[in-house]
């Protein structure tokens, strides 16, 4: 089955439901390109055509713009590159606040296997119809979810047809374990490499290219030697990357020393996984050694600040990994690891997490911390050259961002109240290819009222199964108890 006849929501169906401007001229809005230069243009323009962005600029448009199908006024507005949230669980949308003040292994045991193993495909529909929306409301353009729950052989379809309802750029890194994990959760590299064929044949390229299909090892002391290297041999064959969680805590560092003798960066180097289309989740506590090996050999890291404050997982070396060369992207990680994924909350906390550690006010400026979240986050995406800034030739993923608000205003310097003020309650418009997928505060894509109610509805069913108790008030509960159907 090509790509083009995947969905079964055909894409001229949710095509038709977004504003399609053809070409669309943004104008009078602070423009931060993100670029190499950091520039930004005080008063400027973006010019979008067929998906693309054709022209950016200082002060007023110029004659030739003004002939767009559409114009925004974004007076009072950054205009800036969207956001990528490189790392998350769509389907813990449903688990927020269920394991507080727990650390990794016991907030698996408490939270996510008991839910995750009654989840059915309808249910995780609703759960990541949820969780892209709240994206989208974040000022997010691009998701990487890393869905490793597969007891239902519907949810990772369920999943991408949530992604081609709303719009953003998705890639579905198909999770996986084999050994020394939840029973219900593991799965032989024969089937992992089935399942991920399948998936890249209904999805890669649906929705006008914005979806993508990868494989996702989901930890070290979870996989084994010969899946690795099979899955991730299979990854390069077809021109993708790799997702791994890595060096998230002490512990689990220790428990590769103790079965296999090196850390897992040095694992994966010895069995030929490193390289540039590794994402390296968390990489937490990382050794000179290994941080040597990364910036030899490539990987992106992918920093998910707020879940390792959380967890109380430690402080990741996003400095020193810099100072190396190695691309750093943000993620919020799962909700049920964070309890929300509001980007801008990610980007407040890089910044101010490093500082306290180091003790140092200038250990992360603004600017830097949105290279990560927009060119870091086009390097996690695998689309460097594409995404991430504002620039001719780019993909016009772009947001609005108000800064006339009483949590920003006045503003003095853009790249520090976006980073330090702002939040999702001030993203005003995203554009996704050129489509404007939310303005003026709307969601465009999709029903977002229709789908808040009915992922409450079907949470309280799937937690009834999976007999995990909650203190929802009584105007909250509903009566399902089964799984909804199609």
């Amino acid at each position: 089955m090509s790509p083009q006849e995947a969905p079964s929501e055909s894409t001229s169906e949710v095509t038709d439901r977004w504003p399609d401007p053809g070409s669309l001229l943004i104008e009078n809005g602070c423009v931060v390109t993100v670029d190499d230069s950091h520039t930004v243009h005080d008063r400027g323009w973006v010019l979008i055509d067929q998906g693309r962005i054709v022209g950016v600029g200082p002060g007023e448009a110029p004659a030739s713009a003004r002939s767009a199908g559409k114009v925004v006024d974004a007076a009072g507005m950054a205009v800036m590159p969207g956001l990528v949230n490189a790392h998350t669980h769509l389907f813990q949308s449903f688990l927020r606040g269920l394991a507080d003040d727990k650390p990794l292994l016991e907030w698996l045991e408490a939270a996510i296997w008991p839910v995750a193993k009654e989840l059915t495909g309808p249910e995780a529909r609703a759960a990541s119809r949820l969780g892209l929306i709240e994206n989208l409301r974040s000022g997010v353009t691009s998701v990487i979810d890393h869905q490793y729950v597969h007891t239902d052989t519907a949810i990772d379809d369920a999943v991408c047809e949530s992604a081609l309802e709303t719009g953003l750029r998705f890639v579905l890194a198909r999770g996986w374990a084999d050994m020394d994990y939840h029973p219900e959760f593991m799965e032989d590299a024969d089937r992992v490499l089935a399942e991920g064929e399948r998936l890249r044949r209904r999805w890669q390229g649906a929705g006008e290219g914005r979806i993508s299909v990868e494989l996702a090892p989901l930890i070290p002391w979870g996989c084994s030697d010969e899946a690795v290297r099979r899955t991730v041999a299979r990854t390069r064959e077809w021109g993708v990357g790799t997702h791994i969680h890595v060096n998230e805590t002490r512990e689990e560092v220790q428990m590769n020393l103790d079965t296999r003798g090196n850390r897992p960066i040095e694992w994966l180097e010895s069995i030929g996984a490193l390289g540039p289309d590794l994402q390296l989740v968390h990489s937490v506590w990382l050794s000179d050694h290994e941080l040597d090996l990364i910036a030899e050999n490539g990987g992106v890291v992918v920093h998910c600040p707020v879940s390792n404050m959380y967890l109380a997982s430690g402080v990741a070396r996003v400095p020193e990994m810099l100072e190396r060369g190695i691309p750093v992207a943000l993620a919020t990680d799962g909700p049920g690891s964070n309890n929300s994924q509001d980007m801008f909350e990610t980007l407040k906390v890089t910044a101010l997490l490093q500082k306290v550690h180091h003790l140092d006010a200038m250990a992360m400026l603004p600017a830097t911390v949105l290279d990560m979240a927009c060119r870091g986050g086009a390097t996690a995406m695998g689309l460097p050259d594409d995404l991430g800034v504002l620039e001719p030739g780019r993909i016009a993923d772009v947001i609005l961002v108000g800064l006339e608000s009483p949590f920003a205003a006045p503003v003095h310097r853009v790249e520090s109240a976006l980073v330090y003020n702002c939040g999702a309650r001030d993203v005003d418009t995203v554009i996704v290819g050129g489509r404007v997928l939310m303005h003026r505060g709307e969601i465009l894509c999709c029903d977002e009222a229709e789908a808040v109610a009915e992922a409450q509805d079907v949470c309280t069913g799937l937690f009834h199964r999976a007999g995990v108790a909650t203190h929802l008030p009584d105007r909250m509960k509903s009566p399902r108890t089964q799984p909804p159907r199609r």
